[in-house]
């Protein structure tokens, strides 16, 4: 027990109340054990300069450089002073500010060829990157005390780097690391024996060692070739005992009827199913016929029919005596859902106003899921929001428990303990990274049996990611558009370099209109201030609203309402132009799509409530306002709008960021590709593993440091492959305790029944 205590020993005990509480609010570091796996980000070696050209904007950044020139100016009449230093590295420069009382010490210490490393947030002055009242550590000052304790702390050739917060500098926790350092002697070991003789990993205390006090370069590799195999190899044993125990639930099997409602429903389809389709609904009817419940990713280009392959799943269990609930993120979807899966069913949904008016004694049958006034083979569909009325909402309750309905399509609010189904043997989630894991169990654990589970999402996963966050499941996926779908031409507007296109942009959309198709116009920000002001106090509306005037470049993203009553009177003047978004009562945000997608509406002014689900096939152009202030997966599900139809699509991607920016960069990839795997891997490239893995890990602490999920896809399936073997050999890991301890320390303290839930 020695060993594990050392590991979770506060930080508090060992480097102070101070220390140890910025640790923990700004770095989420606690123990002993969270501060050794609190990797280097980067190394660098001493005499070496760090490339200054680099360094990216409104990040906060540590840089090892030379001091070239320093100098005091006067300001105010003399009253106020500053001190200037620039730095230096041979092929770029950074400039260095200080005001006032903080000018002295580093006027006497930043001196022409001094070299330091430098801490602080870069930002642009007078066209020149800087760092405002940076924090410094001198490096080749020996006759300075402090100067001298740097060398010692960062003995060796390579310095680490650390993530780091503006409160607490990268130097000051290689301190900290340095005063916990000889408990990695107690590092618990999770990987088995034979696996790391097999492998010739360095041992797990030599490896913490290396990473942060590495004497050559090779000390890293090594590391990190072992600590990227803990990582993967913990993550993928969870993700295996989950499968595994799975496996050993029981299950009603839900086998396809002949004659039923799915052969119904196939024989008035209007059109064939793609080869895709036909391959993954086999795959998904073959996991329903058994007695143990299906656990299944349904994953797919945008418009690849995803809905089609669920409904006909559904049918399927609603043939076999069941009841499926499909659970939707939001209000707009679920409704979209439910009117989208009502109209292909047509007659097989029933006859609503016969269901409403007749009393269950004019030949209503209780329990056995058909609709009354309908087909002989159809099932009552049913929605159920947080927002419906109450009359509504006791119906589709009523509904449920009896068995009435077999189809049931609603948001969190099917979760709540009130709802009980009479049956439930299906669970479809849709845009599954929305939905944690206690979400997903909350739904299943409301059949008499674990129902069978299908998870739909409509952002396209690498192969790595989908093997780390959905590992627990198995995947389909559909890569086949269905025909009649058109090609989507997307371009990128830049507005502020050449205004005139943007111009031409709602000229194109006018055009449209005018050929009888409809448009979308996106927008991140609903824009209405006085509500946002009434909720936050009021003065971060009166903030945004000034900041154009005070800085054009950071100003607020362009708004729903704003933008919309500009169309209206100016370049889309004439045309029938309405709004949606979150904030709008739902019955409004149903009445607005209805008519959108009865052909009603010209333009549709929305936020994001758009992004999945929508399908208006007339609906062929799409204008993304400030485009670069979304991510590329949301893009390209944004996208997905139009082109649904037999009609080309078209796609405007309106930014003012400048052309050499990251962010048109970005923009450029969108325009460049259709495929929405591709973007999966540009998009991920981009943004830190966190934000891709962190909802959908719910129940496991932020655990990957070192994996690269992207990167290292040879680790992940290997460490895959490894631990299936290991789950199946000993399920609870009765004769690996030092992986059952690293498990345990992986799950959230209030999800230590993570691994045993079905």
């Amino acid at each position: 027990m020695d060993r594990v205590s050392s590991f979770d020993e506060p930080l508090k005990k060992l480097l102070g109340g101070a220390t140890a509480k910025v640790m923990a609010e700004h770095l989420d570091l606690h123990t002993v054990g969270d501060l050794l796996h609190h990797y280097p980000r980067r190394y660098e070696e001493r005499g070496k300069l760090t490339a200054l050209a680099d360094l990216p904007l409104d990040e906060h950044v540590t840089v090892v450089a030379q001091v070239a020139d320093a100098r005091i100016l006067m300001f105010n009449n003399g009253r106020g002073k500053r001190l200037e230093v620039t730095l230096t590295d041979g092929s770029g420069r950074l400039q260095l500010v200080f005001f006032g009382h903080g000018v002295h010490k580093p006027h006497k210490e930043l001196l022409p060829g001094r070299q330091a490393m430098f801490a602080g947030k870069v930002s642009v002055f007078n066209r020149k990157m800087q760092l405002a009242h940076p924090t410094y550590q001198l490096l080749d000052a020996s006759d300075a005390d402090e100067a001298t304790e740097a060398v010692d702390a960062f003995a060796g050739r390579l310095l680490p780097i650390y993530p780091a917060c503006k409160q607490l500098d990268s130097w000051r926790i290689a301190k900290a690391v340095d005063a916990v350092l000889p408990s990695a002697q107690d590092a618990v070991d999770p990987l088995p024996a034979s696996l790391r003789e097999g492998r010739g990993f360095t041992p797990l205390p030599e490896a913490l060692l290396k990473v942060h006090r590495p004497q050559t370069k090779a000390d890293i590799e090594d590391a990190k070739a072992r600590l990227k195999w803990d990582e993967a190899f913990v993550l993928q044993v969870a993700l295996a005992r989950r499968r595994y125990a799975d496996t050993q639930l029981p299950a009603a099997a839900r086998r396809p009827v002949a004659d039923g409602l799915l052969d119904a429903f196939d024989a008035k389809l209007p059109f064939t199913l793609t080869e895709g389709q036909e391959k993954v609904s086999k795959e998904i009817f073959d996991d329903l016929a058994t007695e143990h419940p299906m656990h299944r990713l349904l994953q797919g280009e945008v418009g690849s029919g995803k809905t089609m392959v669920a409904l006909r799943a559904m049918l399927t269990v609603v043939d076999a005596g069941g009841q499926a609930a499909m659970l939707a993120p939001t209000e707009v979807l679920a409704q979209q859902h439910h009117r989208s899966i009502t109209e292909m069913m047509g007659e097989l949904a029933g006859n609503w106003g016969l269901w409403r008016e007749a009393p269950l004694d004019e030949g209503r049958r209780s329990g056995d899921g058909r609709a009354l006034g309908g087909s002989d083979r159809g099932t009552k569909v049913v929605l159920l929001t947080g927002s419906m009325g109450m009359a509504a909402r006791r119906q589709a309750l009523l509904d449920l428990v009896t068995g009435e309905a077999g189809i049931v399509i609603g948001t969190h609010a099917l979760i709540e303990d009130k709802v009980q189904f009479h049956d439930l043997g299906l669970v479809v989630v849709d845009e599954q990274h929305r939905f944690g894991v206690e979400q997903r169990d909350a739904l299943r654990s409301k059949g008499k049996q674990p129902p069978h589970l299908l998870v739909m999402t409509a952002t396209p996963i690498p192969r790595t990611v989908a093997m780390t966050v959905f590992g627990d499941l198995e995947t389909s996926v559909l890569d086949q558009l269905p025909a009649g779908r058109s090609p989507i031409a997307s371009h990128v507007v830049p507005a502020k370099d050449k205004p005139h296109f943007l111009s031409r942009a709602w000229e194109r959309v006018r055009e449209e209109v005018e050929n009888g198709h409809q448009a979308y116009v996106v927008c991140p920000r609903i824009g209405d201030d006085a509500e946002e002001a009434e909720g936050k106090g009021g003065k971060k509306a009166k903030a945004k609203k000034a900041a154009p005037e005070e800085d054009p470049e950071k100003r607020p993203p362009l708004a729903v309402l704003e933008i919309a009553d500009e169309l209206r009177k100016g370049a889309l003047a004439g045309l029938s132009v309405e709004v949606l978004h979150g904030r709008m009562h739902p019955d409004d945000k149903d009445d607005v799509m209805r008519r959108f997608a009865a052909g009603d509406v010209d333009v549709l002014v929305a936020t994001t409530v758009i992004e999945v689900g929508v399908n208006v096939p007339n609906a062929t152009a799409m204008v993304i306002m400030d485009a670069d202030r979304f991510g590329v997966s949301q893009l390209h599900q944004l996208r997905g709008r139009v082109g649904r139809g037999s009609a080309p699509g078209l796609c405007l991607l309106v930014s003012e960021a400048h052309e050499a920016s990251p962010a048109r960069a970005r923009l450029s990839a969108v325009a460049a590709t259709l495929d929405g795997f591709e973007l999966s891997r540009i998009d991920l490239e981009q943004r830190r593993e966190g934000d891709v893995l962190g909802q959908a890990q719910s129940g496991v602490r932020s655990s990957l440091r070192m994996l690269t999920v992207i990167d290292d896809e040879e680790v992940i399936a290997a460490a895959r492959e490894e631990a299936v073997a290991v789950v199946a050999a000993d399920p609870e890991l009765e004769h690996l305790p030092e992986l059952r301890t690293v498990l345990a320390a992986l799950l959230d303290k209030d999800r230590e029944e993570y691994l045993d839930k079905g």
